[in-house]
């Protein structure tokens, strides 16, 4: 299992102990929060740590830090506690959207992972969420599409030396470190 999966697992278990179906406890959180939190997006500790997110930052987020995909480019096989990559099946108009869902297990017969209106999370098949939505504001079957989560940039640390010399002879060695993020482009992340 990939490490990243593992934490993803982790994260779907913390959020059906805190936000079940059966008895939510934190059910105020939107449905847009639960999936990017699952993925990781937030930098927080905990699932009541996590930004709360509208359907409009949530297009946003779509737009900057995911690539549509066709549904048929999700494996087969697919598993996100066996795999690094994310999967997402947003429902309505991708600038606006109406629903975010975790493709969680493509093997289940509920493979989706998402938190319903006006009720907690937990898992769902295609068919359960159709019958949620479609019809619902406008919203079609044709209304439903798939992302693939973009992965974050790999920082390479690197260190440089910038060296001074005065006229009287003395110098200054002044060392900073700074992430390589492409080729000619560097942000300095500390001194």
């Amino acid at each position: 299992m990939d490490h990243v999966g593992i934490l993803a697992r982790e994260r779907m278990d913390e959020i059906t102990r805190m936000c079940d179906r059966e008895q939510p406890i934190y059910e105020q959180i939107s449905n847009y929060s639960i999936a990017l939190y699952v993925f990781g997006y937030f930098s927080c500790p905990d699932l009541l740590s996590a930004d709360d997110i509208d359907n409009v930052e949530a297009g946003s987020i779509l737009k900057e830090h995911f690539d549509k995909i066709e549904r048929e480019d999700i494996p087969e096989d697919y598993h996100i506690a066996a795999s690094s990559e994310r999967y997402l099946m947003v429902i309505g108009d991708p600038v606006f959207p109406t629903h975010f869902a975790v493709v969680a297990d493509m093997q289940s017969t509920q493979q989706y992972f998402s938190k319903l209106p006006f009720f907690g999370s937990g898992f769902d098949s295609l068919a359960e969420l159709k019958m949620e939505f479609v019809g619902t504001d406008g919203i079609s079957a044709e209304d439903i599409t798939y992302y693939k989560y973009k992965r974050p940039v790999r920082l390479i640390q690197k260190t440089a030396k910038i060296y001074t010399i005065k006229n009287d002879g003395n110098h200054a060695v002044f060392e900073y470190q700074y992430a390589n993020l492409k080729k000619g482009g560097n942000i300095r992340v500390g001194h």
